[in-house]
């Protein structure tokens, strides 16, 4: 078993050497077994990442061609404002495909059987992208991961900001979990404070999935192995 324990303070006096020594002293106290990953140490400075808006005219945009000549682009006169997304309408028919329509029963699998997947960060807002191979199993995944589904399989983010974009063209939906990684890489307490990690947590989560799904992935990974032995 391992307890991680990490706590956030402006000054390194308070969270220093007298916080991790504290814990050290109270284990090998009444923790027969007890061992450390690392010794007790000073704290170390952390950075507090804040989103904010700069002007385009403000930075420089230059277009660089094969011959090295550089050519400045002036930034668009007019911007698009930003709108709300659309009703999920168009997430049901995915490429012609309807989702709801595929026979036969559901079984318990990973998410992962389904869908690959990319996490990152963007501050303190993990983001996730997940595709899959057909446009039926693209219907399935847009259709199921709302952001309640989503709260549902990650419950950390059970109380967190949860967006879900479709992106029909790449049969892939755009998962942003606002705040999972507190307030930035350099501020996060998870064991995973960049997010690389999420996209394979949230596949490995798992849910019903049509056994249509999960027979066609079986035959294509089938006709895969027999063209390799061929």
């Amino acid at each position: 078993m391992l307890l991680r324990c990490q706590a956030l303070d402006p000054s390194p006096d308070v969270v220093g050497r007298a916080f991790s020594g504290a814990a050290v002293e109270l284990a090998l106290a009444g923790y027969p077994g007890f061992h450390l990953t690392a010794p007790p140490g000073n704290g170390s400075p952390y950075g507090v990442y804040t989103a904010a808006y700069v002007a385009q005219a403000e930075v420089p945009h230059v277009a660089v061609l094969p011959d090295g000549t550089r050519v400045d682009v002036a930034p668009p006169p007019e911007t698009l404002p930003l709108e709300e997304l659309p009703p999920r309408s168009s997430c049901s028919a995915y490429q012609g495909k309807q989702s709801t329509s595929l026979p036969g029963a559901t079984c318990l699998a990973p998410l992962g059987a389904v869908a690959r997947a990319r996490s990152g960060d963007k501050g303190g807002t993990a983001n996730v992208g997940l595709w899959a191979r057909t446009g039926e199993a693209a219907a399935w995944l847009t259709e199921v991961l709302t952001p309640e589904k989503v709260r549902e399989l990650l419950p950390e983010a059970s109380d967190l900001p949860v967006t879900v974009h479709p992106f029909p063209n790449l049969r892939a939906v755009n998962v942003v979990v606002e705040g999972l990684l507190g307030r930035g890489v350099a501020a996060s307490t998870r064991f995973d404070p960049q997010g690389k990690a999420v996209g394979e947590w949230l596949r490995g989560r798992v849910l019903d999935v049509p056994e249509a799904l999960l027979a066609d992935l079986a035959g294509r990974l089938l006709g895969y192995t027999a063209a390799g032995a061929r």
